[in-house]
């Protein structure tokens, strides 16, 4: 059996005071909570639009701030990575 993974990417992200917005290229729009990424919620609005678009919007990244999020990631409810809480 052969299954297909269809691959998510986004075409644009923009923000309100609480979330991260993404419009992806099949239509569909997704928020995330800011504070599932500490660094997206204590960089400035002028940081936060500055993003690049990777791997044909599969991923997101801002230089000045030190992030990458995968678009895949994000609808799997996957948040920063970077604090491994002991279980």
């Amino acid at each position: 059996m052969h299954i297909s993974e269809a691959v998510a990417a986004a075409k644009r992200v923009w923000f309100d005071t609480e979330n991260m917005w993404l419009e992806l290229t099949d239509g569909r729009q997704l928020s995330v909570p800011l504070a599932y990424f500490p660094r997206l919620l204590n960089a400035t609005s002028k940081q936060r639009k500055k993003y690049e678009m990777s791997g044909g919007g599969t991923g997101i990244h801002w230089e000045e701030i030190d992030e990458d999020i995968s678009v895949s990631g994000l609808l799997f409810g996957i948040g920063d990575r970077t604090k491994v809480r002991a279980a």
